[in-house]
């Protein structure tokens, strides 16, 4: 019985939605097709979808790309992207207007908007983000499907009440050219993030691991010490101060489940408006009447998370240039920020 030593990373709690799997070949084995081994391997895995996925390059043997009817050998090093979503499940085509920033015949930029899931999941199966990006796609190719463009091009994620960029794959080789993008931490991600508190430092690095939160399992907590979770890095710069909240800019060096939320919240400084990690209450400031009513009107008028995905580069999968992406921040933030700036300016400042 061969026995291969197979490593999945990373785990649960990532946004980027493919997930690399490693399988060092036994000293034993014989030679076999690499699509026939991986299918014995791999659940719920066709022939053909396998095959698919060899061609479009998800797979490398020893670092290169191969065909399907390759032989593997003992000593073989395969590293194999898979898509992993727990809550898999089937996508319905809807004609939700899509904020379309850039477009050409291999990859879609969108611009998500607050309030939006990004795809179905338990309690979401219609009105996200990819269930109107299959109606799109479905214009362009009536044969789309997910044996054909796995996941309907979607390489990652960002939060519902997020706002901000997400690129897609519109064919199954720039869906692998991407994914690698994201995995090797070569994208370029910044947000924009309103926080609680005068953040002292005009810039920094937090570097704190993070898993799954051990008594609330929706929520995700830092772990400094790096014995538990998974790596992550985010690095912040001051962009304007309200004494009692500051306008961040945030760098995603990683790419983890809540990551800007959890960091943040980390050093002290939560996500205005951010009811899961408690940014819906005042963290900064009196609980006088008025100072109370502000904030609340400040609540209503982002009635959020205040973060946006402002930034996102990348490599085109098919030209190979490089490519940048800004987006302007909507109205809510804007709104957000323009209050506490009048009120700090009309306003005798005391901690």
């Amino acid at each position: 019985m061969n026995t291969e030593d197979i490593q999945i990373m990373p785990e649960e709690g990532n946004e980027n939605l493919y997930e690399r799997k490693t399988f060092s070949i036994d000293k034993n084995q014989e030679p076999i097709r690499i699509d026939k081994w991986l299918q014995m391997r791999l659940e719920n895995a066709s022939r053909n979808k396998i095959q698919k996925g060899i061609e479009a390059g998800f797979l490398t043997v020893n670092g290169k790309i191969v065909k399907s009817n390759y032989k593997i050998k003992p000593g073989d090093e395969l590293v194999l992207l898979s898509y992993t979503n727990p809550e898999y499940t089937e996508v319905k085509a809807e004609p939700i207007p899509l904020d379309i920033v850039y477009e050409d015949d291999t990859i879609l930029v969108v611009n998500k908007p607050a309030n939006m899931v990004v795809h179905p999941g338990v309690g979401n199966y219609t009105g996200t983000l990819l269930n109107g990006v299959k109606y799109h796609l479905l214009q362009q190719n009536k044969n789309v499907d997910e044996d054909e463009l796995p996941r309907y091009g979607l390489v990652h994620r960002i939060d519902k009440n997020t706002t901000g960029l997400l690129v897609l794959a519109k064919t199954a080789d720039a869906a692998a050219h991407l994914a690698k993008q994201f995995f090797h931490h070569t994208v370029q991600r910044k947000y924009v993030a309103l926080v609680w508190g005068n953040v002292e430092e005009n810039e920094g690095t937090i570097n704190a691991h993070i898993a799954r939160h051990q008594q609330y399992r929706k929520m995700f907590a830092a772990y400094p010490d790096g014995e538990t979770g998974k790596h992550a890095i985010t690095h912040y710069r001051v962009l304007e101060r309200f004494n009692y909240v500051t306008l961040v800019e945030c760098v995603l060096e990683t790419g983890r489940t809540h990551q800007i939320r959890v960091h943040m919240k980390h050093i002290g400084h939560t996500l205005f408006n951010d009811y899961e990690y408690g940014g819906d209450k005042i963290l900064k400031g009196t609980i006088y009447s008025k100072y109370k009513q502000f904030v609340e009107n400040c609540f209503e008028v982002c009635n959020r998370c205040a973060l946006h995905a402002k930034t996102l580069g990348f490599v085109h999968p098919k030209t190979g240039k490089a490519l940048l992406f800004n987006s302007e921040l909507p109205t809510d933030m804007q709104q957000l920020i323009e209050k506490w700036r009048n009120y700090v300016q009309h306003k005798n400042i005391t901690d």
